[in-house]
C-alpha cells in the first residue's frame, strides 16, 4: 500500500510573434514581399501560439484526470477529513486477510466513542458508504480505498467464498438462493443489507450458522456479508 503522490499542475506560457514591418517604404515590391513575409510570420506564429495553447489545454486535461483519480482512491491507513481529504460516497477495499483491516466512519476528531457512527474489521472486502455529515473517516492496516460507481455493473457470480467479507448485488454477486455446508460452532454469520453505512438500519436480515446455511438474497438488496462460513453456491 503505497501511498500516492500529489500530482501538480505545470504552467505553459504562450509566445505571441509581432510581425515586422519592412523599412523600404518606397519600394512597392519590396513592400509586397516585406507584406508576405509578416504574413507568413505571423500566420506561422498563430500555428505555433495555436499548438502550444491546445498542448496546455489537453496537459490541464491530463493534469485534471489525474487529481480526479487521486481523489477517488486513498491510502489503507490514516485519518481522512470528509470534504477536504475525501469526497462523501460509496468506497472498497478488497484483498483484505486475518481481520486486521479495521475502519470507523466518525461524527468528530475527538476520538471518543460518543463520536463512532459505524466501524467494522474486515476480512476480505468491504464497501462504506460515507456521509455528508460525517466528519472523519479513520482507516487502519487495510488496502487501498477506491470509490465505485453509484449503480452496481460488472458479471455477478454465482459462488463466493464464505469469509470473502462484503458481495455487492449485481455486481460481485447475483440474486437467488445460496447454500453454504459444513458450517461448525456458529462461526459462520451471513447478513443481507440495504446499503453500506453499516447502520442497525442497513441490515435487512442475518444470522449464525451452524451446519448447513441457506438464504434467498433479494434484487432489492444491495449488499451480502458473509464472515467464517463454507463457500457460497447458487442453487435458485
Amino acid at each position: 500500500m503505497g501511498i500516492k503522490a500529489k500530482v501538480g499542475l505545470g504552467a505553459v506560457v504562450g509566445i505571441v510573434v509581432i510581425g515586422a514591418v519592412s523599412a523600404n517604404a518606397g519600394n512597392s515590391n519590396s513592400d509586397s514581399e516585406s507584406s508576405n513575409k509578416s504574413k507568413d510570420t505571423t500566420a506561422s506564429a498563430d500555428h505555433e501560439s495555436g499548438k502550444k495553447a491546445d498542448s496546455r489545454t489537453s496537459d490541464k486535461t491530463k493534469n485534471a484526470d489525474k487529481k480526479a483519480e487521486k481523489k477517488a482512491s486513498f491510502d489503507g491507513d490514516g485519518d481522512f477529513q470528509v470534504g477536504s481529504d475525501i469526497k462523501p460516497g460509496t468506497y472498497r477495499t478488497t484483498g483484505n486477510d486475518d481481520g486486521m483491516c479495521y475502519w470507523e466512519r466518525a461524527k468528530d476528531a475527538s476520538g471518543e466513542m460518543d463520536s463512532l457512527i459505524a466501524n467494522d474489521n474486515v476480512t476480505g472486502t468491504s464497501y462504506v458508504t460515507i456521509k455528508a455529515g460525517d466528519k472523519l473517516f479513520k482507516t487502519s492496516s487495510c488496502n487501498d480505498w477506491e470509490a465505485v460507481a453509484a449503480k452496481p455493473s460488472g458479471s455477478p457470480a454465482t459462488q463466493i467464498k464464505g469469509d470473502g467479507g462484503m458481495f455487492r448485488i449485481g455486481a460481485d454477486i447475483a440474486p437467488g438462493t445460496y447454500k453454504s455446508t459444513g458450517n461448525e460452532d456458529d462461526g459462520c454469520y451471513w447478513e443481507r443489507d440495504k446499503d453500506a453505512t453499516h447502520s442497525m438500519n442497513s441490515i435487512v436480515a442475518n444470522n449464525n450458522v451452524t451446519g448447513t446455511a441457506v438464504v434467498t438474497i433479494s434484487a432489492n438488496d444491495s449488499y451480502f456479508k458473509t464472515t467464517g462460513c463454507g463457500d457460497w453456491k447458487k442453487t435458485g
